[in-house]
């Protein structure tokens, strides 16, 4: 059941994208979500199922296969699919923003061999930036490329953190090329890393089992081990001469859509948690009457409603202004911090709404509980986002 009403006028293709999204997440996502979640299993057949509907090549350019659509339109998708269970967009996330890297940055060589492969789904993407010791710190990464007489490269480092690390066919990785670089951003270089879908030993590459994790169950988030991988010079992204010591302003750049759809999927999770809020709220019954009756729950209700629209607003207008070619990092700051924070809060008032059913398995609430915090880090924490807004605020309004 849609709650909030939709902001701004869709366009009759939107409409249907967001429809047809919406009754797959209704009719395959959340009956199944339970049982992945669970066993903690990875979804193929709802992947497989979201791969025919296209859903892997949605900002694709025709001409490689894809729907050639926009970043609005892919966030509203990413809302739908959050709101049956936010891992399945997970398996997107880190493929969009790969194909993103790859449309923006990559050679017309790259994207002529990698895209159409990727639009159908049959190649699915990872991106790569986080370390085991640097967090949020991206400058101080470890990791390292280093030339080889044939004119390749061979990789050596640990990545941490890597969604869809074990599934995926390529990872976009970040590693310094030139550790003397002072700056030391200017000294890293993204690779396009190939690796078989599935397998945990790769030459060079070992993906180790996956890490247990509290929610965010069903994708996979593992480690990436290189000892002695090697690359040819032609998979530097955007190749030797337009991309060696630019993977930092490159992953940058893909950051700040990435951040887009976090908040695409802390709209979803709150658009979830009122729908149950509201229906459990007007089943359950106290002193004679239901729930909702009360004016304590009532609060809560008009509290949730608000936010969840509010950051679909902020979401919105920063897709947009991304698509319209103008500068969007302050906003798309804004939209994950405020829809993430938002995100975490609605999930936990429909807890407390439901009760002690709430903390029950049995109920659906308790499984998007624990999945709400992963957007509080995913992507830059929710203080590296201020961080982020107070400075580019400082900068667009200097005196």
């Amino acid at each position: 059941m849609a709650v909030a009403a939709q902001p701004f006028e869709k366009s009759d293709e939107q409409k249907a994208i967001t429809e047809m999204v919406r009754q797959f997440a209704d009719e395959q996502i959340i009956p199944r979500a339970e049982h992945y979640d669970s066993a903690d299993e990875y979804p193929t057949p709802i992947v497989e199922q979201m791969a025919e509907l296209g859903l892997f090549g949605v900002t694709i350019p025709e001409e490689h296969g894809g729907m050639g659509l926009d970043l609005t339109t892919y966030s509203m998708i990413v809302e739908e699919l959050s709101r049956g269970w936010i891992s399945i967009s997970g398996v997107v996330n880190t493929h969009f923003i790969g194909s993103y890297l790859l449309m923006k940055f990559g050679t017309p060589e790259q994207q002529a061999r990698l895209l159409p492969q990727m639009a159908t789904g049959e190649l699915r993407a990872a991106f790569s930036m986080s370390e085991p010791e640097l967090g949020s710190d991206v400058q101080a990464i470890k990791s390292t490329a280093r030339k080889l007489d044939d004119g390749g490269y061979e990789i050596n480092g640990q990545k941490m953190w890597v969604t869809n690390g074990l599934t995926s066919g390529i990872v976009f990785v970040l590693v310094k090329t030139d550790t003397k670089a002072d700056p030391p951003y200017k000294g890293m270089t993204c690779f396009i890393c190939e690796k078989e879908p599935g397998a945990s030993e790769n030459p060079g590459l070992t993906v180790p089992p996956k890490i247990k994790k509290m929610g965010y169950k069903g994708v996979e988030s593992t480690e990436l081990v290189f000892d002695g991988y090697r690359v040819p010079a032609d998979m530097i992204l955007g190749g030797e001469e337009g991309g060696l010591g630019k993977g930092f302003t490159q992953m940058m750049d893909a950051l700040e859509v990435g951040r887009v759809n976090v908040a695409a999927r802390g709209v979803g999770i709150a658009q979830r948690a009122l729908e149950l809020a509201l229906r459990y709220s007007q089943e359950r019954k106290t002193f004679g009457k239901q729930i909702a009756q009360h004016q304590a729950i009532q609060f809560k209700l008009a509290d949730m409603a608000t936010k969840v629209e509010a950051a679909r607003l902020l979401t919105l207008k920063a897709a947009r202004m991304k698509d319209a070619g103008e500068r969007s990092d302050l906003e798309a700051g804004m939209a994950k911090l405020f829809a993430s924070e938002a995100g975490k809060e609605v999930v936990e008032d429909a807890l407390r709404i439901h009760g002690g059913y709430g903390y029950s398995k049995e109920y659906e609430i308790e499984r998007l509980y624990r999945d709400a915090p992963l957007l509080l880090i995913g992507e830059g924490t929710s203080e590296i986002q201020r961080m982020v807004i107070g400075r580019k605020l400082l900068q667009r309004y200097k005196i």
